[in-house]
């Protein structure tokens, strides 16, 4: 099965010097990679670089941000397969941001 980790956090968490944190995503990707896990990732730009659309009654509303206005923020994602959703949560669990979510990717038969 297909998961999505979401890493979120808040964006002052992300600035400074990337190379340390760069070097332990690397370190995360190459685990992946041993485990026959890893499919895709990316990181995402800040939030102040979101556009939110909304529908509503026929309509479509811009809104510039992103969609929840928290601290905490999504800054990248991996996509990975795993056996189930434990073996998804053990690799979960090396990811070096702080807060990751694992969601089942939906598997469309056509």
């Amino acid at each position: 099965m297909r998961y999505v980790l979401l890493m979120y956090g808040d964006e002052s968490d992300w600035a400074g010097p990337a190379g340390r944190r760069y070097a332990a995503h690397d370190a995360f990707i190459e685990l992946l990679k041993s485990r026959g896990a890893y499919v895709d990732g990316e990181e995402v730009n800040g939030p102040r670089r979101a556009v939110t659309l909304r529908k509503e009654s026929g309509e479509v509303l811009r809104t510039d941000g992103p969609f929840a206005e928290t601290a905490e923020q999504v800054g990248g994602f991996y996509l990975i397969e795993a056996r189930d959703l434990d073996e998804a949560i053990e690799l979960a669990k090396q990811c070096p941001e702080r807060i990751v979510e694992v969601r089942p990717v939906v598997e469309f038969t056509g």
